[in-house]
């Protein structure tokens, strides 16, 4: 498992990396406060931990660089938060070098139509704190048919979620199936605790407001959730290595969230690492994101999730100093023509 220290010795690629000064000092708490508790470890988990994970809650971040990372945990992708919180120093520790605010919060999607724990969510937090966390979802692996509750997900982003310093921040869907089209008000009111906005008090209007107090009998549209959710978010759905390009997952997904939004991954090993680069290139620190993953793999693969993140990656990138927008074919070094600074893309 990766570690919190800054140390990069045991890296098994060809060349070296070290972090930047940004964020040292936070790191170094963290890797203070990982070797106190002792060798990293992922539970055996025969259920989430509801303390943490309870989707009933409201949360909120200051952040103006929040991410939410969301997980299908159905059929054989139940290992993948195992599989995350391998990499979970390597994913924090990288990003926040770039931007030192970063918190993430993270989500396992099951089906609730038969799962035990259909949705289940964190906190945002940061650092070694994100270590309980991500430690406290249950990969429950079940699932009763293709289609699974994503949509429940986004009504809970929609509803649930404030990050109000944040502009259209990152917000990535590990998953392989396509969603349920509707989202049943039974599921709105039993998983997430919904209630009907009291009178005069409604920061809901209209549908949400007759379906909870019982007087319309229709349930919400999940694709229409999803496209509310992307206008206030930068979603992604990051497609395990089934199926064919175009099937029905590509075009549900296309049309929730928009078709150059959907990004089929080649090697399910790499996943995070195809996360953090889509992060990395619209923050402007490409470069050194490549530099890391060098210094953890071979040339071959550093290359094929490159070129795949310049192909079919963010096709709006940022100047990480001023903000500026700069054009989605700019490759490599480049210079921000509003402020100077230095670009890694």
């Amino acid at each position: 498992m990766y570690a919190w220290s800054d140390d990069t010795s045991d890296w098994y690629g060809a060349s070296g990396y070290a972090f930047g000064e940004a964020g040292k000092g936070s790191r170094e708490e963290d890797a203070r406060r990982a070797a106190a508790a002792g060798p990293r470890a992922y539970g055996a988990h025969h259920s989430p931990n509801p303390a943490i994970v309870d989707p009933r809650k409201r949360i909120r971040t200051g952040s103006k660089n929040p991410i939410v990372v969301a997980v299908d945990v159905t059929g054989s992708m139940a290992s993948w938060p195992f599989e995350i919180f391998d990499r979970l120093p390597l994913l924090y520790n990288t990003l926040s070098q770039y931007r030192e605010d970063l918190e993430i919060c993270f989500a396992a999607i099951g089906d609730a139509g038969c799962d035990r724990w259909p949705l289940q969510v964190t906190e945002f937090a940061h650092g070694y704190d994100l270590e309980q966390q991500l430690n406290a979802l249950y990969g429950e692996g079940g699932g009763g048919d293709a289609p699974e509750s994503y949509g429940l997900f986004a009504w809970w982003v929609e509803h649930h979620v404030e990050a109000p310093d944040a502009k259209k921040p990152f917000l990535i869907v590990f998953g392989d199936a396509p969603m349920h089209r509707t989202i049943p008000k039974e599921q709105i009111v039993r998983l997430l605790g919904e209630t009907a906005p009291e009178e005069g008090h409604s920061t809901w209007k209209g549908k949400l407001s007759s379906i909870l107090s019982g007087s319309a009998s229709e349930d919400f549209d999940a694709l229409e959730a999803w496209k509310r959710v992307a206008e206030r978010w930068d979603v992604w759905f990051l497609r395990r290595p089934t199926g064919r390009k175009g099937d029905e997952v590509d075009r549900q997904w296309a049309s929730a969230i928009g078709e150059d939004r959907v990004f089929r991954i080649d090697d399910e090993q790499r996943a995070v690492d195809y996360a953090m680069g889509l992060v990395a290139r619209s923050w402007g620190r490409f470069g050194d994101f490549q530099a890391n993953m060098r210094a953890r793999q071979e040339e071959a693969k550093v290359k094929s999730v490159a070129d795949r993140i310049r192909s079919d990656g963010p096709r709006v990138l940022a100047c990480p100093a001023c903000g500026g927008k700069i054009p989605p074919d700019v490759y490599g070094r480049a210079t921000c023509s509003f402020c100077g600074s230095t670009l890694e893309l």
